[in-house]
């Protein structure tokens, strides 16, 4: 019953976010799809795929591309709808951002870090931070989201140096979408189990359902580390 929940509350927040009235859907004749192009599952002009619980929804910039993806859904497990690969072979895809799995949490499965390096709270402006996102590089500091945040920054100081942030920005439907960045040269430690779990605890704290969006396969280990459940995937792509 509480997965039910978690399930409810997941596809709640993605289909607030189809910008338009969509429903999930996991009838043989495919997925539900919706013109929307004010869309926030996807880039603008493109395409955006969700599956949740084997159910899915596709949101599409114009009628015309719309025609097509009910075409292709009707033919394509969710499972094969979030498979870029997969995809590639009916479609004729320009560009494509994902897949990633979306994991969830409740509060009765949380699993925090037990010890390990000392995690605080940065103050704004924090120098050291403002370094870690320059030094992890422009792709990993965007993949983690860590410059969106509207958390405090939960971080992991050595010698001064912040080596392992994390924190979340609010998201619609009461959600916590976690971000995580651990320096180059401190990965393979464990840091990001320790910091993420600071910031998972606040999100709980606050009331809010934390979402872990993940595509690299250390970042799922950690989300399963902490409790969280795989309930689907996401992925957006621009159709010539």
């Amino acid at each position: 019953m509480m997965g039910d929940l978690l399930l409810d509350r997941a596809r709640a927040l993605w289909k607030e976010l189809a910008a338009r009235p969509v429903e999930f859907s996991s009838s043989p004749d495919g997925a539900n799809v919706v013109v929307s192009p004010g869309s926030r599952l996807c880039p603008p002009l493109w395409a955006g795929i969700v599956v949740l619980g084997g159910a899915s929804i596709i949101t599409v910039p114009s009628m015309q591309v719309g025609q097509v993806m009910a075409g292709v859904s009707s033919k394509l497990s969710g499972e094969e709808l979030v498979d870029e690969d997969r995809l590639r072979e009916v479609l004729a895809i320009l560009d494509g951002l994902g897949p990633a799995s979306l994991f969830y949490l409740d509060r009765a499965d949380f699993l925090p870090a037990q010890g390990g390096a000392a995690v605080e709270e940065a103050v704004d402006g924090d120098d050291e931070l403002a370094a870690l996102l320059s030094r992890a590089g422009d792709e990993d500091t965007g993949e983690s989201g860590m410059a969106d945040i509207t958390s405090p920054a939960f971080v992991i100081r050595e010698y001064d140096d912040v080596v392992a942030a994390a924190g979340y920005q609010v998201w619609p439907r009461s959600v916590a979408h976690l971000s995580v960045l651990v320096a180059p040269g401190h990965r393979g430690r464990g840091l990001a189990r320790v910091v993420a779990s600071a910031a998972v605890a606040h999100a709980l704290d606050a009331g809010l359902l934390p979402q872990w969006r993940a595509r690299p396969r250390p970042s799922k280990r950690v989300a399963l580390a902490l409790g969280f459940r795989e309930l689907g995937s996401q992925l957006s792509v621009r159709i010539a």
